[in-house]
């Protein structure tokens, strides 16, 4: 996604919010007299190029569709090659990195460096996946399907119809990881189907304990691969969630 100029309001409320950001980034680097040039949006899913670390901040070179940008933020795990998602920052012009030594030309100052993809998004990615993988202490029991929906043997049978479909779906919550990847992870099962289809993932921005009975409204996706070795024959995504 292209990085995009936004309207001087905007560019104002940016600049209050980033304050801490800005100043502990400016103090952090002695003599620095780089100029703001305002807010800007963010780049979603870009190669890092190359990246160093230096004075708690992470610096990433990507590649984006209007070209090659240097972009930095609070330290991360980041590799060459990996992929990542940017947020909301600022571009700054002329600015000197007493830590390395360097002048950048424009750089933008990000909230956040998220890997998406990669070696570097196998260690988030592995604690979100394979709930089925390890020993659950849910008892789950036999849970009830839901009326209008299905249940999680009947999802993966039928999921060669299901990818961009909406999707019904009651289970009980046997793993959750909060936070990766910008979403929460849920594993549930109802007590239907085998080994490799009685485990559903799901992700929202939802909060839920292990044990809770939850019923699950989202979008299915087949096949689908995060990178990293990590790929999913169904998920439910963007789900929301009520918990029973």
């Amino acid at each position: 996604m292209k990085f995009r100029k936004i309207n001087t309001a905007y560019v104002t409320l940016m600049a209050v919010v980033l304050a801490g950001l800005a100043y502990s980034i400016v103090s952090g680097f002695p003599g620095n007299s780089a100029a703001s040039k305002g807010s800007e949006g963010f780049a979603s899913n870009v190669e890092v190029l190359e990246t160093m670390n230096g004075g708690g901040y992470t610096y990433v070179r990507v590649e984006t569709e209007s070209g090659v940008v240097w972009a930095a933020g609070p330290q991360a795990v980041v590799k060459v090659g990996d992929r990542v998602n940017l947020a909301d920052g600022m571009l700054m012009s002329d600015f000197r990195s007493e830590t390395l030594d360097r002048t950048f030309d424009e750089i933008y100052f990000v909230g956040s460096i998220e890997v998406v993809g990669g070696a570097g998004a196998a260690p988030a990615l592995a604690a979100a996946h394979g709930a089925s993988d390890a020993p659950t202490e849910v008892e789950v029991g036999s849970v009830e399907k839901p009326e209008g929906g299905s249940t999680i043997a009947e999802l993966f049978a039928g999921k060669a119809e299901l990818a961009g479909k909406p999707v019904l779906v009651r289970g009980r919550v046997v793993k959750f990881t909060a936070g990766i990847m910008g979403r929460n992870w849920i594993h549930i099962k109802d007590g239907s189907g085998e080994s490799g289809s009685d485990d559903l993932t799901v992700t929202t921005d939802a909060t839920v304990e292990l044990g809770d009975l939850i019923l699950v409204r989202g979008t299915a996706a087949t096949d689908k691969d995060f990178g990293a070795g990590y790929s999913y024959a169904l998920i439910v995504e963007e789900a929301t969630i009520e918990v029973e």
